[in-house]
């Protein structure tokens, strides 16, 4: 019998948005329970790449175009339109630099997540510049390949706007709130909350950042290593379990 091949690790991005009021926190959503990834859990705004994402217009509507090649610009743009979409929140500055602190309109926020209105479009009509130069790389992560569905996910960490409200959009996002890292995982830990195995080593790591401006620099000093999980027979159990070398220390946890 031929062994089958794994699926595909499909580009994903993840946006950390973190901020000092009134403490140390992360923008968490909640994922609709009928979601077929992760449905139900307490998550960081992120997704796939949209066709749109990789638009050569984005040249004139982003700061930071010629830092970062074609893949992490595609991966960028997609974070800020995921977290844009799912919380309401759009990292960019107006023409003349200052930071864009307008509402996000909910009927555009959902015809762009319908793929009825382009991302572009709304950041062209708004006369705004998209800050993918304030986008820190935190980490990367892979699906196990055993997984039917697989993810290759950056994850990165923004300072969040001072004056833009988080609001979820209702469809792929039912809550929207500001935790300390230490708060979600206690949730998760409670079962207060559904926190997944990535999430929660994401969150650890956030909980060692004493501030924002910490946790930016704390992710600007880590070096980043993909993090592929594997299973691992211990005592009847099957454990999941991540590389020594990846920043997270010692991390497992039991699956099925």
């Amino acid at each position: 019998m031929t062994e089958q091949k794994p699926a595909e690790a499909v580009p994903a991005a993840t946006m950390l948005l973190v901020r000092d009021e009134p403490e140390f926190q992360v923008l968490m959503v909640k994922r609709h329970h009928q979601i077929d990834f992760a449905s139900g859990a307490l998550v960081f705004p992120g997704g796939k790449p949209h066709s749109d994402d990789s638009l050569e217009e984005w040249a004139a509507y982003s700061d930071g175009w010629d830092q970062v090649d074609t893949t992490q610009r595609i991966l960028k743009i997609a974070a800020i339109r995921e977290a844009y979409e799912e919380a309401g929140i759009l990292l960019a500055v107006n023409r003349d630099g200052s930071p864009f602190e307008g509402a996000c309109d909910p009927d555009s926020r959902r015809a762009v997540e319908q793929g009825e209105r382009s991302f572009l479009d709304v950041v062209r009509q708004s006369d705004v510049i998209l800050r993918l130069d304030s986008l820190t790389d935190f980490a990367r992560w892979i699906t196990p390949v055993f997984m039917k569905k697989r993810f290759d996910t950056w994850f990165y960490v923004a300072r969040a706007p001072e004056r833009q409200i988080a609001a979820c959009d209702g469809y792929e996002t039912v809550d929207a709130e500001w935790l300390s890292p230490n708060r979600a995982l206690e949730m998760g830990k409670s079962g207060e909350r559904t926190v997944i195995f990535p999430t929660r080593l994401n969150l650890e790591l956030l909980s060692e950042a004493n501030s924002a401006a910490d946790c930016v620099d704390r992710a600007l000093a880590r070096t980043i290593v993909p993090v592929l999980p594997r299973v691992l027979q211990r005592d009847g159990k099957n454990i999941l379990t991540i590389p020594e070398d990846a920043g997270y220390g010692p991390a497992s946890e039991v699956v099925g």
